[in-house]
């Protein structure tokens, strides 16, 4: 008796990092595999997340399909765009008639071309949205989210990611799911230390970009040793490609206020745990609103104390959990006054955060998340039985 060969899902993702919309997709990824998919990953260049990838049984293929970025609109960068995705189009129909995959799996919306070509193709999508333009102009919301018309189904990390694309297309309301982040958490729960000896150890881990408000953080730092409160901050991340620009500014802005000692830039670490395990606060100072918040749902299950912005999918990431204080957006002295309370009420928030962890393990359960997404995918591809590729 010959096996029946496994259904197979392409996943199309834009980088080969280990931020947290790659850290979700590889959740996806083995949550399929785990039962039973073939997973053929389709990134547009090599980095840190295709030895996680292929670790989990992922076959890797290298095509260089556009990334839809803001500065993609620029005039003079449009038809450079166009004239790539064009080349593009034909290696995606290619990698879809040697794979002949039973569904796509898309993931984010900076990729918008593999929708339509699978669409064009006659294969069944899942596109799985982890972004929100919500402060963008209607009509650019609107094109972003004009490819998701083309997905058989849209999964959305909030309830707010959910609210932003369907008040611009509200017909996407009937085809999408939201389903939260499984995040992961540390292997142990490391407790956090008794007594601040040495001052406050605050850190921030994620993109150092202008919207994720890091020159906020260090704004918030001064403000702190100006009131005689000792803390130091560590930070741990790296620009995009082109934003070089804004780690020379956070550089001369320490600098400028006399931060030198304080302030420790340490790149891209892809062990998220052992940094937080050395922190003794988190802060999430975004400045424009986030679809979710997987780093400060990172912090609570690593036992540690968080400081976010209370805005969009952040707010609604951290709701319930004591050991999360939410604070105004793009405001220093917001973000200093509750690290000051941290500090000051120390042992309160210690216990809270040891109390949180677990709650916050259950929530964003993997497991729950690898299942949820499954039976989304499963049940997509089975609506279309029979399909035929496009050449």
């Amino acid at each position: 008796m010959v096996d029946a060969e496994p259904p197979v899902a392409l996943v199309a993702h834009p980088g080969a990092e280990l931020y947290g919309s790659d850290r979700v997709m590889l959740e996806t990824v083995a949550g399929l595999i785990e039962r039973g998919w073939r997973v053929v990953l389709a990134v547009p260049s090599d980095g840190p997340l295709l030895d996680s990838a292929r670790a989990l049984g992922a076959e890797i293929e290298l095509l260089e399909v556009p990334v839809l970025r803001k500065s993609v609109l620029r005039p003079r960068e449009l038809p450079r765009f166009l004239t790539r995705s064009a080349a593009a189009w034909r290696q995606v129909g290619a990698l879809l008639g040697r794979v002949r995959p039973d569904v796509v799996y898309v993931s984010t919306l900076t990729v918008p071309l593999w929708i339509a070509r699978a669409r064009a193709g006659g294969v069944p999508v899942v596109a799985h949205v982890h972004e929100s333009e919500r402060q963008a102009p209607k009509a650019l919301r609107a094109a972003i989210a004009l490819p998701l018309r083309l997905a058989d189904r849209v999964l959305v990390n909030s309830a707010f990611s959910r609210d932003s694309l369907t008040e611009i297309v509200p017909s996407l309301g009937r085809r999408s799911v939201v389903v939260y982040n499984g995040v992961a958490g540390p292997s142990q729960v490391r407790e956090a230390r008794a007594d601040l000896d040495g001052g406050l150890r605050i850190v921030y881990v994620g993109r150092l970009s202008p919207r994720k408000g890091v020159d906020v953080a260090v704004d918030a730092l001064a403000a702190l040793a100006g009131s005689g409160v000792d803390a130091r901050l560590d930070l741990v991340g790296a620009v995009f490609t082109g934003y070089e620009w804004y780690e020379q500014q956070l550089r001369s802005q320490v600098a400028a206020l006399d931060l030198d000692d304080r302030v420790t830039f340490h790149g891209f670490r892809p062990d998220v745990w052992a940094t937080l395990a050395g922190a003794d606060v988190a802060v999430v100072p975004s400045r424009l609103e986030e679809p979710f918040g997987n780093t400060a749902v990172e912090a609570v299950l690593a036992g540690r104390p968080v400081v976010v912005s209370a805005i969009g999918g952040l707010a609604e990431a951290i709701d319930g959990f004591a050991s999360a204080i939410p604070v105004a957006p793009d405001d220093p002295h917001a973000l200093a006054d509750a690290l000051h309370r941290i500090a000051r009420d120390w042992s309160a928030f210690r216990r809270a955060a040891a109390r949180f962890a677990p709650i916050a393990a259950d929530r964003y359960s993997t497991d729950a998340y690898r299942r949820t997404v499954t039976e989304e995918i499963t049940r997509t591809s089975s609506t279309h039985p029979q399909h035929a590729l496009a050449s």
